[in-house]
């Protein structure tokens, strides 16, 4: 390992790139939509990797490399599924091998990149070009350029993501029905994804990163032998596979047997354990071949794709015939409370962030992008976010607009004013209005020592009051400071507030600083709601 990134690090790594690609898997399953093996190209991958995390979860702590190595290449060859899927393990395992001996450095990179593409591309029997293979090759080539211009580790893995990325693009140029359907090779854009994710997590972050392994070591984990529906593009109706478990096995021989069972065959792994795929109309006698020869078989799969076809042809079909309706909304908002809020007052789609964590012009473009309608308002809810939102707008490709919220609260108020028979332009305008009488109040700890809008002295975690910019309220505890924050607010002469709790108020704090305000400003309407956003434990408007 090297000096920079320990071992837990790159653990940690893969586990939120395998969480990331989970989230992604469908955006990857719609590529499927022309003839190629396996149809779910996103959930195989997705599954694959689950079960190497899995398998990761399970090492003691302080494991070698070794270990770590044989828990991913196993786990990957256990839990593969479709052809994507084992093509995948197949990848994993050639990273392992190629990084034996080596830091995580340039060198490092290359050396296990090329180990990945010589192991993938042994697998398959007949590659083609503009899948997932191709992509694996390109990485390499970014990998090996990086170690000749000697950049450093994080150079390399950026190289390799950006030439990933670039590589998926290329696919409709190289696999005609790729161009055919427009869209990129989904097997591609799903291994770009993991490379993109894994090194965002690696690289991204001050400080060591969380441990996304916790979620898998909390409970044992479940293996599922099941009988699912797959994908249509194979001459044969059965999407088949298993694991084999035989030291004599005559590997050969099964690969020479399994062409004359169907197509998209493929046989990896070593004795005694290997994984078997291949689309074939008798898949009781490809099982039949290696039982007859003393093998055991486990984790049997057989997929019908021709089912898996119809049922994908209806789906998209009820989808586009989904009418698009003629504005919507995309607003940025950190945590999930105050998600549920902002959608029950018709925001489409909610980007995660806010103080600590700003969006990018990316994120939000593609909110936009996953918005069924005609023209789009974009709610930045942050000051700092206001500029990026504009900038998604000015990319986008429908009409959208900016209303520029710069908290929560505010949104609420603009969505109010919302009138679904109105122009973009004029909802823009009334929106505007609606919030501009609403005044917002927020409430947190100081992280140094600093003076308030008076000059008065404040001390690092001193509990602040924040009123539209202004530190007006000083003390040492939320509630104090909340009551002081609404008298600065004019809470006495308003008619409704708005409050927020946050992450780590409590139930029972929340419910007594709620009493605390209707005794203190007894003509108020309080509406009260678990937000849920961090490091600020309340955020509230008054109007």
């Amino acid at each position: 390992m090297s000096e920079s990134y320990t071992a837990n690090d790159l653990l940690n790594a893969i586990a939120a790139a395998s969480k990331t690609l989970s989230e992604r898997k469908d955006e990857i399953n719609r590529l499927n939509v022309f003839p190629v093996p396996d149809g779910d190209t996103g959930t195989n991958m997705s599954l694959t990797l689950e079960t190497v995390v899995e398998n990761l979860a399970k090492l003691p702590i302080g494991a070698e490399a070794v270990e770590i190595r044989k828990a991913i290449t196993t786990g990957a060859l256990m839990g593969a599924r479709g052809n994507s899927g084992v093509i995948t393990s197949q990848i994993l395992r050639g990273l392992c091998e190629g990084s034996v001996g080596h830091e995580l450095d340039a060198v490092g990179i290359d050396a296990a990149f090329s180990s990945a593409v010589e192991v993938a591309f042994q697998a398959v029997r007949k590659p083609v070009e503009g899948t997932i293979l191709t992509v694996l090759r390109d990485s390499a080539a970014a990998a090996k350029r990086a170690r000749k211009k000697k950049l450093s580790t994080d150079e390399a893995l950026s190289s390799v993501v950006e030439e990933a990325y670039a590589s998926v693009q290329r696919t409709p140029d190289l696999l005609p029905v790729l161009k055919e359907n427009g869209v990129v090779d989904a097997g591609g854009f799903g291994l770009a994804i993991f490379f993109d994710a894994f090194a965002a997590a690696l690289t991204g972050r001050e400080g060591p990163l969380g441990d996304e392994l916790a979620f898998a070591r909390s409970a044992a984990p479940k293996v599922e032998i099941e009988q699912i529906n797959d994908w249509e593009g194979s001459a044969y109706r059965y999407c088949t596979e298993f694991l084999v478990h035989s030291e004599d096995v005559e590997v050969d021989a099964a690969k020479a047997f399994l062409p004359t069972m169907g197509d998209c065959d493929l046989m990896v792994g070593m004795h005694p354990n290997f994984k078997v795929h291949v689309h074939s109309n008798r898949p009781d006698e490809v099982l039949g071949w290696f039982l007859d020869r003393g093998a055991q078989v486990s984790e049997v799969h057989i997929h019908n794709m021709q089912l898996q076809s119809a049922a994908r042809s209806d789906a998209l079909a009820a989808e586009q015939a989904v009418e698009r309706k003629p504005l919507g909304f995309v607003a940025v908002a950190a945590g999930e409370g105050n998600a549920k809020i902002l959608e029950s007052l018709g925001v489409d789609v909610v980007v995660s962030g806010g103080q600590t964590m700003n969006p990018s012009t990316k994120d939000l473009l593609d909110a936009i992008g996953a918005v069924n309608a005609e023209s789009v308002i974009v709610l930045p809810n942050n000051k700092n976010i206001v500029m990026a939102a504009q900038s998604a707008c000015d990319l986008a490709d429908i009409p959208c607009a900016v209303v520029p919220t710069r908290s929560v609260p505010e949104a609420f108020a603009a969505l109010f004013g919302f009138d679904e028979d109105a122009s973009l332009e004029e909802n823009v305008e009334s929106m505007t209005e609606a919030y501009a009488e609403v005044r917002t109040g927020e409430v947190t700890c100081a992280i140094k020592d600093s003076k308030d809008a008076h000059d008065n002295p404040i001390k690092k975690g001193d509990v602040i009051g924040i009123a539209d910019g202004s530190i007006e309220a000083v003390g040492s505890s939320v509630e104090d400071v909340v009551l002081s924050l609404l008298t600065a607010m004019g809470a006495a002469e308003a008619d409704t507030l708005t409050i927020l709790a946050g992450e780590d108020l409590s139930d029972e704090a929340f419910d007594e600083l709620v009493e605390r305000i209707e005794v203190a400003f007894d003509e108020l309407e309080v509406d009260a709601h678990r937000g849920g956003q961090p490091l600020y434990p309340v955020v509230m408007s008054v109007e």
